[in-house]
């Protein structure tokens, strides 16, 4: 059976350390899962079912966005109560979670099959990807059940302390989908439509898998679905639609920042789309750090150890300005390498690595964002981090990036996100320390 992690004792650093890889090494596992399927499109298929794949997945990624904002408070509410050793509250919140997201699948479902022509249409879908974009679209949301249920049972092992188990789920999923996605497009000839049957099969697969696995291990206390309390489903809406929306804000918010890219031309949008590409990489270890943090201090939220919460937060921190600091070395010696396994356009290359170097040393800045604010989330502070990203994304590193690129030219992109980074971590730090989030009681009826 594998390990369960009870937060509420033990060495801090210890646990922070064992219990973030494994989620740092499920998140870079889901990168080359989609890097994977653009690969095997893009050079058996060519540039345009590519385009239609990349237009379809932006869909598939604002639903994914929103269902990570759900797993957030998922991850709130159940390691509150797992800290609390409520055996019957965990199973009773589970169940809720289940029902929640079986109504949400079949409905995302119907609506991204029934509704596919419109949305991609809307989204100016060239007239030449359009019957592959639609195609890939519709097969993606019949499967989608799949997508919400293995992000969902590795969310709440997580919760429970184990953050193993869903790097197994993930890499089943990786790895058929890496046999399956040639095998689909070439040898059955299916193209665009392969890719997606192999996406959905392989997700299926590692939903399946990590189904029976929890329940041969009882893993999670999974009970016969049953129709929720109000109280249960009361208290995950009103977490759940403020952390959907967190993510939403965060999507859209890099929709905006990517307007401003496009005004200074070609070679710097390439730059940056590259660029874009290394960061994501390279911000995972604080995402990681923030989901860790998020289980940790839930756990003795649920139970009142305040000084425990308080060492978190300060260990967590201290943890992720040493491995940003030590990511921001690695860029400034290596980003011009680095951009150049994207591209091989000159200019380009020099504004990628450019603005890498520069924005690099600002990473500990936002890093600290996501250990802030996964703290404040277990507490059940959703509204507030809502306020937090609103303010990040939309009254700094838009306008700043705005403003620094209209004074500084191209440069002022990096510097304006970096600056932005400082400004946000202000707040969060802010909020943190002087803001009300640990008053909050999210089972004043069980307490």
């Amino acid at each position: 059976m594998k390990k369960q992690h009870d937060f509420t004792s033990g060495n801090i650093l210890q646990q922070i350390f064992a219990f973030s890889t494994p989620i740092l090494l499920t998140q870079l596992l889901q990168v080359s899962y989609q890097f994977t399927d653009s690969l095997w499109v893009g050079n058996l298929l060519g540039a345009n079912a590519l385009g239609a794949v990349a237009v379809s997945s932006t869909v598939i990624f604002t639903i994914l966005s929103f269902i990570i904002g759900i797993n957030n408070t998922t991850l709130t509410v159940l390691s509150q109560k797992k800290g609390q050793k409520d055996e019957a509250g965990l199973v009773r919140y589970l169940n809720a979670f289940v029902v929640t997201l079986f109504v949400m699948a079949l409905v995302l479902g119907i609506i991204g099959f029934l509704l596919a022509g419109p949305i991609l249409t809307l989204l100016g879908t060239p007239t030449s990807m359009m019957a592959a974009a639609e195609a890939y679209l519709k097969i993606n949301a019949s499967g989608i059940f799949f997508l919400l249920g293995y992000n969902f049972i590795g969310t709440v092992l997580r919760a429970v302390g184990d953050s193993r188990t869903p790097l197994t789920i993930v890499t089943i999923a990786v790895v058929l989908n890496v046999i399956l996605d040639p095998v689909f497009i070439s040898v059955f000839n299916l193209g665009v439509n392969g890719a997606a049957f192999s996406t959905i099969i392989s997700q299926g697969a590692a939903f399946i898998y990590g189904i029976i696995y929890v329940l041969k291990k009882q893993l999670i206390p999974f009970s016969t679905p049953f129709i929720p309390e109000w109280e249960e489903m009361k208290l995950i809406l009103y977490l759940g639609i403020p952390s959907g929306l967190q993510m939403s804000v965060i999507s859209v918010g890099s929709a905006a920042i990517m307007s401003v890219v496009t005004s200074h031309g070609e070679s710097v949008v390439a730059g940056f789309s590259a660029a874009q590409r290394l960061d994501s990489l390279f911000m995972l270890p604080a995402q990681a750090l923030g989901t860790t943090v998020n289980s940790m201090a839930g756990q003795n939220i649920g139970v009142g150890k305040w000084d425990r919460v308080k060492k978190i937060s300060w260990y967590g921190a201290l943890y992720n300005l040493v491995v940003m600091l030590f990511l921001a070395l690695l860029i400034f010696f290596f980003a011009e390498f680095g951009v150049q396994l994207f591209i091989d356009d000159r200019e380009a290359i020099q504004f990628g690595a450019e603005y890498l170097m520069i924005v690099a040393f600002f990473y500990p800045f936002l890093g600290l964002n996501f250990i802030l604010n996964g703290v404040v989330r277990a507490s059940g502070a959703m509204y507030q981090v809502l306020v937090l990203n609103i303010i990040s994304f939309w009254v700094l590193r838009y306008p700043l990036t705005y403003l620094f690129s209209d004074w500084f030219g191209s440069k002022g992109i990096a510097l304006g996100m970096g600056t932005s980074f400082v400004i946000s971590s202000s707040f969060a730090f802010g909020y943190y320390r002087f803001g009300k989030w640990g008053e909050k009681e999210l089972f004043k009826q069980t307490s």
